[in-house]
């Protein structure tokens, strides 16, 4: 049986990684809450990973939030996610770990690439300002990996998901990614009674959005693949695999999509003098496809699933 570590358990992806492998009966779970374990604290770590005797990692650890957060925290959002990343893959190295996977994000690629984004787009160009130092912490954690494989012949790999949303998602009103604020937008306003409900912009961007049990699921995958499958299949300098459905939809879809999930009856106004933001963000997902995975959930059916969740779990997010 293979002890099995996942930093950040009780995040929404950290989590949805938990509820998969726990039906495993060859792996033994290793988790630990922050008031536990302070990640940024690197003593503590190296401490725990001396300790445990840790056969895999599943670094999903993150400090995570939406463009507000990012924007109005850009200190924390570097500082808080170098450090996890670092003291884990540093840690896990010294203490002989030989597999693990860092989770990343769509946002490491330049503000203005070529659609959809290829593994190869990475460190091509600028990157979107309102999130930069968070991108900056996810590229470093890819190329910490790439640099432990190269100097220390460690099999520590990378994937890069598009948007997430599913349970355990951040539903706060001001802090949270598009998918949750929108559920709890149109559910409030559903309760409210309110005729409208106003979005941002055109509604003409296209987005792309994973729900999280799958990527649970491709980090499984990913984490299984044969040493010779992965490598055959990757560059030592650009390791990364991009996880996502391959499919967009625009704004207007997703919010009207929505709505009717949360069975808001009321009018949808699109406020044009708000901003777009970037036209487009698609994930190229062949690189993924061709080592024999892809999503299974749809967007309709992973929303109904969010909102229930958050239904269940709403007192967690008054105020």
């Amino acid at each position: 049986m293979k002890r099995v570590y996942v930093a950040g358990h009780r995040g929404m992806v950290g989590s949805a990684i938990v509820r998969q492998l726990e039906c495993r009966d060859d792996v033994e779970l290793v988790v630990r809450t922050s008031s536990e374990l302070d990640l940024r604290n690197q003593a503590a770590v190296a401490e725990f990973f001396a300790n445990e005797r840790i056969d895999e990692v599943y670094l999903a650890a993150a400090k995570v939030g939406g463009i507000v957060a990012n924007d109005t925290y850009p200190a924390e959002f570097i500082y808080d996610n170098l450090m996890m990343e670092c003291n884990i893959i540093h840690s896990a190295h010294q203490a002989g770990v030989q597999k693990l996977l860092f989770l990343g994000s769509s946002c490491i690629y330049p503000k203005l690439a070529d659609q959809p984004m290829m593994e190869s787009a990475l460190l091509t160009g600028t990157l979107e300002p309102t999130n930069e130092p968070y991108a900056i912490a996810k590229i470093a954690g890819i190329k910490l990996c790439e640099s432990y494989n190269r100097q220390y012949g460690r099999d520590y790999r990378s994937v890069m998901p598009t948007n997430l949303y599913g349970p355990h998602d951040n539903f706060h009103p001001e802090n949270s990614h598009v998918i949750p604020g929108l559920l709890r937008r149109f559910h409030e306003a559903k309760l409210a009674g309110d005729k409208e409900v106003v979005a941002w912009g055109s509604g003409k961007p296209m987005r792309e959005f994973l729900y999280v049990d799958d990527m649970a699921s491709a980090s499984i995958h990913v984490m299984e693949l044969s040493a010779e499958q992965y490598q055959s299949n990757t560059e030592p300098m650009l390791s990364h695999i991009n996880v996502g459905t391959g499919v967009d939809c625009t704004i207007r879809e997703l919010v009207e999509t929505i709505a009717e999930v949360v069975g808001f009856e009321g009018n949808i106004r699109f406020d044009t003098s708000k901003p777009d933001g970037t036209p487009r963000k698609l994930m190229d997902v062949d690189r993924l496809k061709s080592l024999g995975w892809q999503a299974s959930v749809t967007l309709r059916d992973g929303l109904h699933n969010a909102y229930a969740w958050f239904l269940a779990n709403q007192d967690k997010f008054r105020g």
